[in-house]
């Protein structure tokens, strides 16, 4: 199986609903997002994917969340914005984009976002 792996950032604002505590109050992260992708097959040039084209996927999800209001977007305006739910919705975004792309040769392997750079969360599903 090979892997690649991709990081990127982006600023957000958020606020956590059934929560008590500061973050039921809006506020904001610097945050990070790492992307690993796997498969088992190689293309032609012996890529399993180019870097710059899952740079684009990432861009895609990136520049929806970049410099707003998670809370205001879907499906966050039901679903909390946590860093747990952030990660699933890369996972499935970027996901959705590879396997058309690549006719399923690549998927997504995980997906981890930084909140700040002592405290993470991961979604996978392989």
């Amino acid at each position: 199986m090979y892997e690649v792996t991709v990081e990127d950032s982006f600023a957000a604002g958020h606020y956590l609903r059934n929560y008590r505590g500061k973050c039921e109050n809006p506020h904001g992260h610097n945050y990070k997002v790492r992307v690993t992708l796997a498969g088992e097959q190689l293309d032609k040039a012996g890529l399993l994917i180019d870097f710059k084209d899952l740079r684009e996927v990432m861009k895609h999800v990136i520049d929806r969340l970049d410099h707003r209001m998670i809370n205001d977007l879907e499906p966050f305006t039901v679903l909390n914005p946590s860093a747990e739910n952030l990660a699933k919705y890369f996972f499935d975004e970027a996901n959705s984009r590879l396997r058309s792309s690549t006719n399923g040769r690549v998927g997504v392997k995980m997906v981890t976002i930084f909140e700040t750079d002592t405290t993470t969360a991961t979604y996978s599903e392989i």
